[in-house]
């Protein structure tokens, strides 16, 4: 005798890491945004895991603009640790879902020593005040904006001079993951260097109507470029795997 399907599981509380590293698929992804709705506890937990998503696709590229490859990565024993999170955490949706975000606390601890980890897992609130990037952001000079005619990406950047080279702080809205993205400096002589990087998951950034206010949201993000501000021509927002989001002149 044919038993029914059991329905689908649904989402909870421990979905948060998988769904701020984008590793979720469409279905359980979209069943955690309703969840995500209705729940503060989820809320302040995925309000301080946001970060990881760009901290983990920075240490993962190799400043080529090209998706890292088993093959590519330097073979120093941080690079072979980080290539097993990342397929750990892919491979994270297939598993129990109780140990989604064990894994998503553990790549967190390893990459910044801890205190970021313990202040996402168990802080009780969203953080009061605005990102370091967006503050950046906010407070810095001239911006300079771009809407992709294509993509419909919006993008602005601000720079500032330092002895080292030039700071850049980038907001991004109408972008839909998932994706995993690089900001890079082109400068006036065509060089190019990659300024951070960042994922992008399901939700998107700067949607209008998103079903959460993390998707309405902009995305904010800074980094730094060897060259100094007077050497660069432009900046482009990039997809991994190449594919141009929207350019920026300066």
């Amino acid at each position: 005798m044919n038993r029914p399907h059991p329905p689908a599981e649904p989402a909870d509380h421990t979905d948060v890491g998988a769904y701020a590293l984008g590793v979720l698929d469409a279905a359980d992804a979209a069943r955690f945004e309703e969840h995500l709705a209705g729940c503060d506890r989820c809320a302040a937990e995925l309000d301080g895991l946001l970060g990881l998503g760009p901290l983990l696709a920075d240490l993962a590229d190799d400043g080529t603009g090209t998706p890292p490859s088993e093959a590519t990565l330097t073979p120093t024993p941080s690079r072979r640790v980080l290539s097993g999170l990342l397929g750990e955490v892919a491979a994270a949706r297939r598993r129990s879902r109780g140990r989604r975000l064990a894994l998503v606390a553990a790549a967190a601890a390893l990459i910044v020593g801890g205190p970021l980890a313990t202040l996402a897992v168990t802080g009780d609130e969203p953080r009061p005040t605005a990102s370091p990037a967006e503050q950046m952001y906010d407070s810095g000079g001239r911006k300079h904006i771009a809407v992709d005619p294509v993509t419909k990406v919006t993008a602005g950047v601000t720079m500032a001079d330092r002895p080292w080279g030039t700071s850049v702080a980038l907001r991004l809205g109408n972008v839909k993951g998932p994706l995993s993205c690089s900001l890079i400096a082109i400068g006036k002589d065509g060089e190019r260097q990659t300024v951070t990087t960042w994922a992008v998951p399901y939700g998107g950034y700067g949607i209008e109507g998103g079903s959460t206010k993390w998707s309405r949201q902009p995305l904010y993000t800074n980094g730094g470029a060897a060259m100094h501000r007077a050497e660069i021509d432009r900046f482009e927002i990039r997809t991994l795997d190449g594919e141009r989001l929207a350019a920026v002149d300066v």
